[in-house]
């Protein structure tokens, strides 16, 4: 096949879309398929159309590539690609409307608000601890724990250096203590849990791609109960999503809770695909080589009948 490895971008995520996308384009050549590499940039259409590719192998992380635009572009274009399609990647990349989809349908997620950054400098929007994320970033990118003894002051100071300065909007949650785990689903099957455990602070971007700052426990110490909890839900918003290809969920236990205490955090419909990334570990530990899980995710996107038909819930309804 020729396949197009979409990857870079201009998102906060580039360098690691850059390392996913060469190493996906590398195994792909192994397999023996034809590949053109694109690192996309606004003449994206015309080099998709100069290319003409069987298939786009989808490598891009954060927006546009991951909030539905590009999703929406290739659908335009009648190009099929890997993972989910321009419906799933919208509201799986807003962690509000992916709390509307799932939540109702029995998967745990933290409860929050959306509050204006302004507002931070007047009051809290919740009793402290708690968590300021933007409401469509992933990786983790923006996020803050505001905490009771923190540097960010009391109320929050505009002098404080905070990753909401960027964001006019975000979405403030009750902080979950614990421990981090992490499922992969590909296909209709979920890999395993792995816990995250950072060698220092918390699970933040710099923790999740600096190689040696966070320890990776596959599969995770937890009672079982917890390990087909993590599988089942992850699973179970994969579907209700109607994601794609692969796809990673990432959850906070409190262990002093048992299952009551598994909150989803975020479904990432595009996850990474970099040497220090959690599919590709999850898949090796259960057999499933690098260029064997990359072909996994182009059948998965070549099967008939698999064309992008955005989430639904149970009713059928977005």
């Amino acid at each position: 096949m020729h396949i197009a490895v979409l990857m870079g971008g201009w998102s906060a995520e580039r360098e690691v879309s850059l390392m996913s996308g060469n190493g996906i384009a590398d195994a792909l050549e192994l397999l023996g398929h034809r590949v053109t590499r694109i690192d996309m940039d606004r003449n994206v259409a015309a080099r998709l159309a100069e290319a003409a590719p069987d298939l786009v192998f989808n490598a891009l992380h954060g927006s546009p590539g991951e909030d539905g635009s590009i999703q929406g572009l290739m659908d335009i274009m009648g190009l099929r690609y890997t993972h989910s399609g321009l419906a799933t990647s919208v509201i799986a990349i807003d962690k509000v409307l992916t709390k509307q989809a799932v939540v109702p349908q029995g998967v745990p997620m933290p409860g929050g608000r959306i509050v204006a950054s302004e507002d931070l400098y007047i009051a809290d929007p919740l009793p402290r601890p708690y968590v300021l994320k933007p409401v469509n970033e992933g990786s983790s990118v923006g996020v803050a724990i505001v905490t009771e003894g923190g540097n960010y002051g009391h109320p929050i100071s505009r002098e404080a250096m905070g990753p909401w300065q960027e964001f006019d909007q975000l979405l403030a949650e009750p902080y979950v203590r614990g421990r981090e785990l992490t499922t992969a689903v590909l296909g209709d099957k979920a890999l395993g849990v792995t816990e995250l455990r950072p060698k220092s602070g918390w699970y933040d971007y710099d923790a999740k791609y600096t190689e040696g700052m966070t320890e990776h426990i596959f599969p995770a110490p937890v009672p079982d109960e917890i390990t087909e909890a993590c599988k089942a839900l992850a699973l179970r918003a994969h579907e209700l999503l109607g994601c794609k290809g692969c796809s990673r969920a990432d959850f906070r236990w409190d262990d002093e809770r048992g299952v009551e205490g598994l909150f989803l955090l975020e479904v990432n419909t595009q996850p990474g695909m970099t040497p220090l990334s959690l599919v590709p570990e999850q898949a090796r530990h259960l057999g499933i080589s690098y260029p064997e899980l990359v072909q996994a995710i182009v059948d998965e996107a070549m099967k008939d009948g698999a064309m992008k038909d955005g989430a639904t819930t149970e009713e059928g309804t977005p």
